[in-house]
C-alpha cells in the first residue's frame, strides 16, 4: 500500500512539472510571437533604406542615430513636436478620464436618490454607442463653438467615458467600505475632502489601470484627431504617421519610415513595461469580492 501510494505521488508530481514546462514553454512562444514585430521594427530602425529594400534581416545595424538625424531634419514632419502634443493630449485625457470616472463612480456607489438606477442605466447604454455614429453631431458642435485645429474637443469629452466609469464602480463595490466614508463626515470632512484624500489613495491601483489604458487609447487615436487638427504643428504622431503612409515611398528612406514608427511606440511601450504591475494588481484586486 506504502509503494503504490508512493508511486502516485511520484507520478502525480511528475506529471505536475510536465504540465508546466508545457504551460511555461507555450507562454515563452506567445511572447516571442508578440516580441517579435517590435523586434524587427528596432532592427529595420537601424539600417540604411537600401538594406532594408534589398531584404529581410534579423541583424542590427550601424544607421540608427543616422535615421534618427535624418528624421529630425525633415522640416516638413515635426517629430518632436508632435511628440509633444500626443503628450498633452494622451495626459490630459489620462487625467480627466480617470478622476471625473472615479468621481462618478463613487457618487452612484455611495449616494441613494431617486434616479440612481435609471443613470447607471442610461451610461451603460451610451457605453454600447460606437464613437463613430455622433461623429457628425461631435464635429458641428465644435465648428459651431469655433474649436477646429484646437486640442480642447480632444481632451475635454475623455470626462465622460462610461467604460471607464463601470471598472471604478465594480471596483469600489468590492474594495471601498461605505464605513470609512461615514466616519469621514462625521469627523466634518465634505464630500471632495473625503473623495480626493480618502478615497483615492484606496482606488489608486484601479486609477493606475485606466489611466494607463486611457493614455495609450488617446496615444493611438487616430480618427477623432485627424477630423479636428488641420496646422501642421499640431499634428499628433498617428497623423504624422499616416502622412508618411501616404506618402511616396520612392521619395523618403525607408530606415527614417521605421525610425518614425519606432520612436511612436516608445511611450506606449514605456507605460506597459514600468507601470503594468498596476495593470495585473488592480485588474486582481478588482475581480474580488471584498
Amino acid at each position: 500500500m506504502k509503494n503504490n501510494s508512493l508511486n502516485k505521488t511520484k507520478n502525480g508530481r511528475a506529471s505536475l512539472i510536465i504540465s508546466r514546462t508545457v504551460c511555461y514553454l507555450v507562454l515563452i512562444l506567445i511572447t516571442l510571437m508578440c516580441v517579435f514585430p517590435f523586434y524587427i521594427l528596432a532592427v529595420n530602425s537601424s539600417r540604411s533604406g537600401i538594406k532594408i529594400d534589398s531584404g529581410f534581416s534579423g541583424l542590427f545595424s550601424n544607421y540608427f542615430m543616422i535615421n534618427f538625424k535624418n528624421l529630425l531634419k525633415m522640416k516638413e514632419y515635426p517629430v518632436m513636436r508632435a511628440l509633444l502634443n500626443s503628450l498633452i493630449i494622451a495626459g490630459g485625457c489620462a487625467i480627466l478620464t480617470t478622476y471625473f470616472s472615479a468621481m462618478t463612480a463613487f457618487g452612484l456607489h455611495l449616494y441613494n436618490f431617486k434616479f440612481k438606477n435609471a443613470a447607471f442605466i442610461f451610461i451603460m447604454a451610451i457605453m454600447m454607442i460606437p464613437t463613430q455614429v455622433s461623429t457628425l453631431g461631435f464635429l458641428k458642435l465644435i465648428y459651431f463653438l469655433n474649436l477646429m485645429d484646437n486640442y480642447i474637443p480632444l481632451i475635454v469629452p475623455s470626462i465622460a467615458a462610461p467604460i471607464v466609469f463601470f471598472f471604478m464602480k465594480q471596483y469600489m463595490e468590492s474594495i471601498l467600505p461605505f464605513e470609512i466614508v461615514e466616519a469621514a463626515r462625521i469627523d466634518g470632512s465634505n464630500e471632495f475632502r473625503t473623495f480626493n484624500l480618502i478615497v483615492i489613495p484606496i482606488i489608486k491601483p484601479a486609477i493606475a489601470v485606466q489611466a494607463i489604458f486611457a493614455f495609450v487609447a488617446s496615444w493611438n487615436n487616430y480618427f477623432v484627431p485627424a477630423l479636428v487638427i488641420n496646422s501642421l504643428q499640431k499634428k499628433t504622431i498617428p497623423l504624422l504617421v499616416a502622412a508618411f503612409r501616404g506618402a511616396d515611398y520612392a521619395k523618403f528612406d525607408s530606415g527614417v519610415v521605421y525610425m518614425l514608427m519606432f520612436i511612436a511606440i516608445i511611450p506606449a511601450l514605456i507605460i506597459y513595461l514600468f507601470l503594468s504591475k498596476f495593470i495585473i494588481r488592480g485588474i486582481t484586486l478588482g475581480s474580488v469580492k471584498g
